[in-house]
């Protein structure tokens, strides 16, 4: 292990330090001063007799021993000695406990310590022994067994470290001068109660002038003012420790930080430019988007976050604008139709707003920005467009084939204004009862009509145009055939009337109906009369009652009575009316 030149005559140095001398104690008290104690006897003559113990003759300190003792000689460690020794070589020293006999030895004689092994502080700081000492003659203990330590001094052998580094932090772009960002701390193996080979001063190595650090304790500071996050966000900012203070000699170890600037809302929204172009096709759906814009922003997440809107009216009233979260552009929809014929152009003034500002940074804004979106409408070849949403016409039953039934009207919205064509979809109707004048519109019957049989027609008309017949519109034709008088009413003919012979005169006996397919305009008034040429009965007669004509027993003058049903219960003669 490396060793500081700073060191080189310590050994030395310790041996005259901590080396102790020993001197033997022999004071002569008078005994009329010796005050008188429990280990003294009171003469008769007045004297005292001291009854002398004997007193413990160990004399030493504790012991050091220099740490990375690297000499071709052993360690002197230190001397132990007793009052009892005389110097005669009467005294035998011995030593046990921790090291003793492999790493400390004593001579027995002279009771000089050694150390055998170069010895690590931060391995182990201590060892406790233990010393007696013998008659060397008699092996009778001249001392008690006692107890000493031999500490293991310091010396600068090990570099501060920084057991977890490297290390991760972050302090918010345009932060204040003096701003804390992070504390390492350094550990030192060496003994922090001696010297100062512990005793760690902090500097920087690379990361000035943007960053300082407190030399006692490490606490990391901005250094530079509105530092930017968008200019540059990553610094690596490395960390030297040093001990014995930072003297020239000490030894250093080093750290990287690594920094990064967090964001903050320091940048307003910017369109790329002031002013846009769009197409936007008449066809266009409405509710579905038809373009995007994006403002920039160099902030982050909710630093960044934008609001879009369209200030004026125009645009308001045809288009929205929303944010979209992933990519933050403002998504234009379409809110009503376009119509390239009634209006080609639209402008749009948009706004962007920042949805979280912090007033600290008021300063640099507004933050928000404007740009104007001009929107051309596409001409698109749109369908024929039919005068009516639906049509309902009339036709005379039993008319004529080739009668006019009446007209569509279509045209072409866009502004080349390009001629129609009609067509009847056929497959709706099995039977073709109508045909259109492909130019004119006009509907003509193909077959005679028969109200009775078929009263309303139900067609579909499209229309398509000449430049372009994939394009297509349709319109529902209903068509109602009116009614004629062409059916005959009819008479239930095989009912037999039947006459009960206590019936009275005047007395209805059959109530006789007419039916007739004809609309109720034009056939259900009816006049009734018995056949000519077929001998009249004098019996009966056939009376009006109002559309409905009753045949009435009549062999004596009464009250006519209209009557529905007539119920017998006396022998009946049947009649039959032709």
């Amino acid at each position: 292990m490396r060793i500081s030149t700073i060191f080189c005559l310590c050994p030395v140095l310790v041996c005259l330090c901590f080396l102790q001398r020993c001197y033997g104690v022999s004071h002569h008290v008078p005994t009329s001063k010796v005050p008188i104690t429990k280990n003294q006897t009171k003469l008769a003559n007045g004297e005292t007799e001291v009854h002398h113990r004997p007193k413990r003759g160990w004399i030493w300190n504790q012991f050091f021993v220099l740490e990375e003792h690297i000499g071709p000689d052993a360690q002197y460690v230190g001397k132990l000695h007793s009052n009892s020794d005389k110097g005669d070589g009467s005294v035998r020293y011995i030593l046990s406990g921790e090291g003793a006999g492999s790493i400390f030895i004593i001579n027995e004689v002279t009771g000089d310590i050694h150390a055998t092994e170069s010895l690590d502080r931060e391995r182990k700081a201590h060892y406790v022994l233990h010393a007696q000492a013998f008659d060397r003659n008699t092996e009778k203990p001249l001392e008690p067994k006692s107890e000493f330590i031999i500490k293991v001094q310091d010396i600068n052998d090990n570099a501060p470290k920084f057991p977890d580094g490297p290390f991760v932090a972050a302090v918010p772009e345009m932060s204040q001068v003096g701003t804390s960002v992070y504390q390492v701390t350094a550990s030192d193996a060496d003994d922090p109660t001696y010297g100062n080979s512990a005793r760690v001063v902090y500097s920087i190595l690379q990361g000035q002038p943007y960053f300082s650090i407190d030399p006692k304790t490490g606490v990391i500071r901005t250094a530079l003012a509105n530092m930017d996050r968008e200019a540059r966000e990553h610094y690596a900012v490395v960390i030297q420790a040093k001990d014995m203070a930072g003297s020239v000699g000490g030894l250093s170890g080093s750290t990287t930080i690594n920094i990064t600037l967090t964001d903050v809302n320091d940048n307003p929204p910017k369109f790329p430019q002031k002013n846009y172009q769009l197409y936007v096709p008449e066809s266009a759906q409405v509710g579905k988007p038809v373009g995007k814009i994006k403002a920039n922003d160099e902030d982050l997440g909710v630093n960044a976050a934008i609001k879009y809107s369209i200030i004026n009216s125009e645009g308001a009233a045809m288009f929205s604008i929303a944010t979209d979260r992933d990519t933050r552009e403002g998504i234009i929809s379409l809110k009503k139709p376009l119509n390239y014929e009634r209006k080609k152009t639209y402008t749009l003034h948009i706004e962007g707003v920042n949805t979280h500002v912090e007033p600290r940074f008021s300063y640099l804004g507004p933050f928000k920005d404007t740009a104007t979106l001009k929107i051309t409408v596409g001409d698109v070849d749109e369908p024929p467009v039919f005068s009516m949403d639906y049509y309902i016409m009339d036709v005379y039953e039993n008319a004529h084939i080739g009668t006019e039934v009446g007209a569509v009207t279509a045209r072409d919205p866009d502004s080349k204004n390009s001629p129609v064509r009609y067509f009847i979809n056929l497959s709706e109707h099995g039977d073709k009862y109508f045909n259109i004048d492909m130019d004119s519109g006009v509907i003509k019957t193909t077959q005679s009509l028969d109200r009775e049989d078929m009263p309303w027609h139900n067609i579909t008309v499209m229309a398509s145009e000449v430049d372009n017949p994939s394009l297509l519109s349709h319109v529902p034709v209903t068509v109602q055939v009116l009614d004629v008088n062409d059916n005959p009413p009819e008479i239930k003919t095989d009912e037999e009337v039947v006459v009960c012979e206590s019936s009275r005169p005047g007395q209805v006996i059959q109530t006789i109906a007419a039916v007739d397919k004809d609309d109720f305009a034009n056939g259900q008034r009816f006049s009734f009369s018995l056949l000519s040429g077929i001998p009249v009965n004098p019996n009966f007669t056939l009376k009006d009652n109002e559309g409905i004509y009753c045949v009435q027993y009549s062999l004596m003058l009464g009250t006519v009575v209209v009557v529905r049903q007539i119920t017998c219960f006396s022998p009946c003669l049947s009649l039959s009316l032709l």
